[in-house]
């Protein structure tokens, strides 16, 4: 459970609002239970909403007009996304407007069961990351239709993130070892790439692949689905998987030596940011960061490239 507020202006999301604004937005919901769930997600607070249904609210709203366009940007997203995979993905039902003290838009989403993988429950299954291989490349065959990264976030150029690896790197200082990850970074920051932009999930963490008895039955987070850097999906690799089964997965997706790089570049520029800026409110996430680069700094990639 969160030990404190994990943004500026973070928003306290409580059941009864919930509640009432489901019955007064979508009433023929209104009969469904309601129950808070205790994530690892940095973005929303999640609410069960009977046995179909998930409510995401999010933590920060600046802006709800924008909020609001930004939430029916992540709808189609995830309808496309549903489109292109065998994997069931959530699909949003509806999206409900500001009131009884939130001040933002929010949505209704398809609930999945399943559960959520972490960086250690699945470390050494083959299975599980050649059925994540397979996810990839169905997405992968997604026609990208013109579009190219928007520019946002991860998955354009490993340089722009810069500033943002020295901002991780001085506020990891006696939290990791800064001077081994700085040298990985600068080998990690110079490799090229002329690949183009395929459709990629761009979030594949351990929180957001489900599984059932091994097995993949469920990826959740789905409206960042857009197109980006080919290795950015491979950030699952380093976020999930041990040394064997983070060997096959490579093997099934053929990535070479400098696109499986950037892989791992992507996955070291994630994991910078979460061990120091979630150290005190989200220790799962804190604590995925670490095991990332412990991953990435054991395997030697940065030093074989």
């Amino acid at each position: 459970m969160n030990q404190a507020p994990m943004h500026d202006g973070q928003l306290a999301v409580t059941v009864d609002v919930v509640r009432a604004l489901i019955a007064e937005q979508f009433p023929h919901w209104s009969h469904e239970y309601v129950a808070a769930l205790s994530t690892s997600g940095t973005v929303n607070a999640i609410f069960r909403v009977g046995e179909r249904l998930a409510a995401r609210f999010p933590l920060v709203v600046d802006d709800a007009d924008a909020a609001r366009r930004e939430l029916e940007i992540e709808a189609a997203a995830a309808r496309e996304l549903a489109s292109a995979t065998n994997v069931p993905t959530p699909v949003v039902a509806a999206i409900g407007e500001p009131g009884h003290d939130y001040p933002g838009p929010w949505s209704l989403s398809t609930w999945l069961n399943g559960t959520p993988v972490t960086p250690d429950s699945l470390a050494d299954s083959t299975e599980f990351a050649l059925e994540i291989a397979a996810f990839i490349l169905e997405l992968r065959a997604t026609p990208v239709a013109g579009r190219v990264f928007s520019g946002r976030g991860r998955g354009g150029d490993l340089r722009a993130h810069d500033d943002w690896v020295r901002i991780c790197l001085d506020n990891s200082a006696g939290l990791l070892d800064v001077d081994a990850l700085a040298r990985a970074w600068a080998t990690f920051r110079e490799l090229p790439r002329h690949s183009p932009d395929v459709m990629s999930h761009t979030d594949l963490i351990p929180a957001n692949l489900l599984e059932g008895h091994g097995r993949l039955v469920g990826v959740l987070d789905v409206g960042g689905f857009g197109p980006a850097d080919p290795a950015l999906d491979l950030v699952v690799a380093w976020h999930v998987f041990d040394e064997v089964p983070r060997r096959e997965l490579r093997r099934a997706l053929g990535s070479d030596d400098v696109e499986w790089a950037r892989g791992a570049a992507w996955a070291f520029v994630q994991a910078m940011g979460l061990v120091w800026y979630y150290r005190q409110s989200n220790v799962t996430m804190s604590a995925l960061g670490r095991s990332t680069l412990e991953r990435i700094m054991a395997s030697g990639i940065a030093e074989r490239i």
